[in-house]
């Protein structure tokens, strides 16, 4: 396989594992707070974390390494599971879907700064026609009037982009898990005193649901779904493999169908068409990657 397609299907991985998410966050605010499932997730995983580090001797990243593991800690670590916890606990998943549809934009524009990746005009008009396609989706769904907790989504999407480009562009020297393992390890100290603030002994009596939910977002949505993200924007490009994510509410409808019995309609299933098409359109799009300090000429990236 090639190595782009190596790193859509990574990238795909990614996206199945993040379609639970804002789910399983529904399902733990509840019992646990914003607070909690926000920040909690990530001292849960960080003993894990801990735990491959000693086994491995795992060596400490370089000063500018360091750098961009504390842009990927603000982004992946604190702020996006916050500020996502904390609107959860007022808006329904349709709002979710709204402001995540703008994540590839945003992943790609901060690509463009970051990470020096130039999409041609064919990729920022497939982008477009999926981003928009997905707005008018969720628009139908009526999700009402625009909130404070709206304005938290859109700024968690804005910071996750950036966390993201960093990223992918950091997967590239020190390998995918290790980028988020850091991060995780950058950001968890900083979490224990809210998190001791806030915990009480009610929330032991959670039901079984509400801790696989707590689990899953620690283990899987907080660790392992990075891995297989940052992996494949290494490999495939952080603009168009972050073109994937427009499938995300989709998957998140057909989980619900699955694990909710909720019905999926024909609408739902010829926009799904649409947005597959237009991800299928910007895949085989070039990206030019700006000129580097040694002075080598450009490289474009290609699946066409």
């Amino acid at each position: 396989m090639k190595k782009e397609n190596v790193g859509l299907l990574l990238g795909c991985i990614g996206v199945i594992l993040f379609s639970l998410t804002l789910l399983t966050t529904n399902v733990a605010v509840p019992y646990f707070g914003a607070t909690i499932v926000g920040l909690g997730r990530t001292v849960i995983a960080a003993i894990i974390v801990g735990i491959v580090f000693i086994t491995r001797k795992e060596k400490l990243p370089s000063r500018s390494q360091f750098k961009s593991i504390v842009i990927v800690a603000f982004g992946a670590v604190l702020a996006f599971p916050l500020l996502t916890s904390w609107a959860m606990k007022s808006l329904p998943v349709s709002h979710g879907a709204i402001e995540t549809a703008l994540l590839p934009l945003a992943t790609a524009g901060m690509a463009a700064i970051r990470a020096g990746e130039r999409p041609s005009a064919r990729f920022w008009i497939a982008s477009l026609i999926g981003c928009g396609t997905v707005i008018v989706y969720a628009s139908q769904l009526g999700i009402g009037g625009f909130q404070w907790a709206d304005i938290a989504l859109l700024a968690a999407v804005i910071i996750l982009g950036l966390s993201y480009a960093e990223g992918g562009k950091l997967s590239k020297e020190i390998g995918s898990w290790q980028v988020i393992a850091w991060a995780i390890v950058v950001g968890a100290p900083f979490f224990i005193i809210p998190i001791a603030m806030q915990f009480s002994a009610e929330m032991l009596k959670a039901p079984i649901e509400a801790w696989i939910s707590l689990l899953y977002l620690a283990i899987v949505s907080q660790f392992l779904a990075y891995v297989a993200w940052y992996g494949g924007m290494a490999m495939g490009g952080i603009a168009r493999v972050s073109q994937l994510q427009y499938l995300q509410p989709f998957l998140m409808i057909v989980f619900a169908a699955l694990l909710l019995g909720e019905s999926i309609s024909t609408f739902t299933i010829v926009t799904a068409v649409i947005v597959v098409c237009s991800v299928f359109i910007g895949k085989g799009s070039k990206i030019k990657q700006k000129q580097n300090s040694m002075g080598k000429p450009e490289q474009i990236i290609s699946n066409e």
